[in-house]
């Protein structure tokens, strides 16, 4: 018997049906709704030499996103199990494999013009966004807009689209021309390098094998039970797939569209149990 399982198990029964302090997710999270902002991208607490930070995510296996293992350069039994459905001809496993494999999203901290006083905050966009904004960053033109004297700010339009299917919101950005400092205000700078949100802190970081009984879980959904999840801000644009919903959104909104047939799950006990 590992005791330490035990005493997993013995906190999460103990734990189940207790409220949990709520969080305002607001002032972590720059989750822009239809209107104009203007914005500084910060230079990152957590890697000097670039403010982006990418995070695969999965989802569907719980009622929200969920940190893959990957992120750590640790193996992810939902990963493998994707890629061992690949090395199958049939077609179906592979759209299976396309759609359990860990989606990137990208976070950026920013300081939101009016909006000082709540420091630095977290901007998750897409692939569009990221390409976007590198190639801002390549023109010689502009060049570091993280700068604290002498970088840049940006106008967000964003607006009521359809994306992926459904309603959401798509955001257009342009890099102000004029260089300004991040702020006159030498105690606000100091606040908004030096205290940003972790994304890897405020998601729970699961184990192979939590993970593993999630995937089980879902292969083989007899009973259903509810597993406590992370929450990340989601902001869809043009290029974001179906999985990329809305944190409001209700739990069946991250239920992912495809059913595994029942040779998945012998697939799954053939990878992981024999």
């Amino acid at each position: 018997m590992d005791l330490s399982v035990i005493k997993q198990k013995l906190s999460a029964s103990q734990n189940k049906g207790q409220k949990r302090e709520k969080v305002d997710y607001s002032k972590i999270f720059f989750k822009p709704k239809p209107g104009k902002y203007q914005v500084r991208i910060l230079p990152s607490k957590f890697d000097k030499s670039n403010p982006f930070r990418e995070v695969y995510f999965h989802y569907g296996f719980s009622k929200g996103p969920i940190l893959a293992l990957t992120n750590w350069n640790e193996k992810d039994p939902i990963v493998e199990f994707a890629k061992n459905l690949r090395k199958s001809s049939d077609k179906e496993d592979w759209q299976l494999a396309k759609k359990i494999e860990p989606k990137l999203r990208y976070f950026v901290p920013v300081l939101v013009r009016g909006e000082e006083e709540q420091g630095a905050r977290l901007w998750e966009f897409g692939k569009l966004i990221y390409e976007q904004l590198l190639g801002i960053a390549a023109d010689e033109d502009y060049g570091d807009y993280t700068d604290i004297t002498d970088g840049r700010d940006f106008t967000i339009e964003a607006v009521e689209d359809v994306v992926a299917g459904r309603k959401g919101v798509k955001c257009n950005i342009r890099v102000k021309p004029k260089t300004t400092p991040i702020s006159e205000d030498a105690a606000l700078v100091e606040k908004a390098l030096n205290e940003q949100p972790d994304i890897f802190a405020i998601n729970k970081q699961y184990t192979f094998d939590e993970l593993k009984d999630l995937l089980d879980k879902w292969l083989n959904p007899d009973s259903e039970e509810d597993t406590e999840a992370p929450i990340v801000s989601k902001d869809e644009d043009e290029e974001e797939d179906d999985f990329l919903t809305e944190m409001n959104k209700p739990a069946e909104a991250y239920k992912l569209d495809v059913k595994p047939k029942t040779s998945n799950a012998d697939k799954f006990d053939d990878l992981f149990i024999n």
